[in-house]
């Protein structure tokens, strides 16, 4: 169990029992994304969100900027003067634009579900935070596919192509919905080395407590001090 009493992994969901089932997630392919927002407008629609991201930023051609109450699904438009691949580096003018469909990363140690006092977020019997009823699959033949197609990309000379959240390894226990990306994590937003922020939570209350003990201590030194 986790220091907060909820279990560590999703594979962990014991509450399910029989009805446990094979852990699924999400693999997205940013290689492939062309910027369209269709699928920000369509999770606005079907889960009746307020419109917004409708005001100029100055920032980029990306309206909505980021993650929020009202956007779900958030579409990044990043661009950079860097070549689409690796031959050609070195070209002047060289220009591509970097999209990415982003959503919730189904951590394996989501600090979101620790937090949450009530109960709107949950693991599902399937491993993840956010039941999704398309668009997934089981989390193992994602990730062989995304090292398939990792693999297609760097064999073709894709410029950054490498992978985000699919390590189990990583300070969440890795994504349930993980991506393809073609540069580093930062220039989309996202953070280059997530960790549950929950994790540091047992400590720091361990030191607030020590430290209101060592506060009583001394005030009880003082008051004895002063009375002789």
């Amino acid at each position: 169990m986790s220091a907060v009493g909820w279990p560590e992994t999703a594979s962990q969901a014991s509450a399910y029992g029989e009805e446990a089932k094979e852990r699924v997630g999400f693999f997205t392919d940013t290689s492939i994304c062309i910027g369209c927002k269709a699928c920000e407008v369509a999770c606005k629609e079907w889960n009746l969100v307020p419109e917004d991201g409708l005001v100029w930023t100055g920032e980029s051609y990306d309206n909505t900027s980021e993650l929020g109450a009202n956007s779900w699904r958030h579409v990044a438009f990043i661009e950079q003067n860097e070549p689409l691949r690796l031959e050609d580096e070195g070209k002047e003018d060289v220009l591509r634009w970097l999209m990415s469909s982003d959503v919730c990363k189904h951590c394996t140690h989501a600090a979101c579900l620790d937090v949450c006092p009530t109960g709107s977020l949950f693991r599902t019997e399937y491993g993840t935070v956010v039941v999704q009823e398309d668009i997934f699959g089981p989390l193992d033949e994602l990730r062989e596919r995304a090292d398939r197609r990792l693999e297609k990309l760097q064999t073709e000379g894709w410029n950054g192509a490498q992978l985000y959240g699919r390590d189990p390894g990583d300070g969440v226990g890795g994504f349930g919905a993980f991506f393809l990306l073609l540069d580093e994590p930062e220039v989309y937003g996202l953070p280059p080395d997530p960790v549950v922020t929950t994790r540091d939570l047992p400590g720091m209350w361990r030191n607030a407590a020590i430290a209101a003990g060592a506060l009583v201590v001394g005030i009880a030194a003082a008051f004895a001090g002063g009375s002789e």
